[in-house]
């Protein structure tokens, strides 16, 4: 084999194991087209019930009988009993596409959910290392994916409480809404 046949060998086999080890992933923070799981949290979502508020009121029982999935911007954080996080959450939709500010390129994708908010739900949640405290720790105005049973009880505001066990985070500014649609496209 010639160098130039062996450099082009070479590059090709580069490109395509970054290709695979891309596939799937949109890194830690999901920045593709759409939204991508992690492996975790595709296993933790599994069999789980996507929170309806307005079904959740109806039918309170039947929703604490399993697992029930949510995306939530945080709006407030607290010390929850036994080392948790108790965390209050304007629970949003994931948007169907995430918006990019260039088409061409997934670094420039963010998960994308409704600017508008669906209820709000407490959740008591056991945060780990750089979620917990640091710079990108889970803050107002973060954005989280929690899995968890919904409890008989109820906060101050009689919003329910879930006890969550799984948790994704987005930093402020690591997500974007519907509204930044304007600035972004899909």
């Amino acid at each position: 084999m010639t160098t130039r046949a062996a450099l082009v060998s070479g590059l090709l086999l580069t490109a395509a194991v970054f290709s695979l080890s891309g596939c799937g992933g949109g890194g830690k923070y999901g920045y593709a087209p759409n939204y991508v799981p992690s492996d975790p949290e595709e296993s933790a979502t599994k069999g789980a019930k996507e929170y309806d508020p307005v079904m959740y009121q109806r039918e309170p029982e039947s929703w604490r009988k399993g697992n029930v999935v949510l995306f939530g911007v945080v709006t407030g954080r607290t010390a929850g009993g036994g080392g948790t996080a108790s965390l209050t959450l304007s629970v949003r939709r994931l948007e169907p596409r995430n918006l990019c500010q260039n088409g061409n390129d997934e670094d420039t994708c963010r998960v994308t959910v409704s600017d508008r908010d669906f209820g709000v739900v407490h959740a008591l949640v056991a945060l780990k290392g750089e979620d917990d405290v640091g710079e990108h720790s889970v803050a107002t105005g973060s954005l989280v994916r929690v899995v968890g049973q919904l409890g008989q009880d109820v906060d101050a505001d009689g919003q329910p409480t879930m006890r969550a066990t799984f948790y994704r985070h987005w930093p402020r500014h690591f997500y974007v809404t519907k509204a930044n649609a304007e600035t972004m496209r899909q």
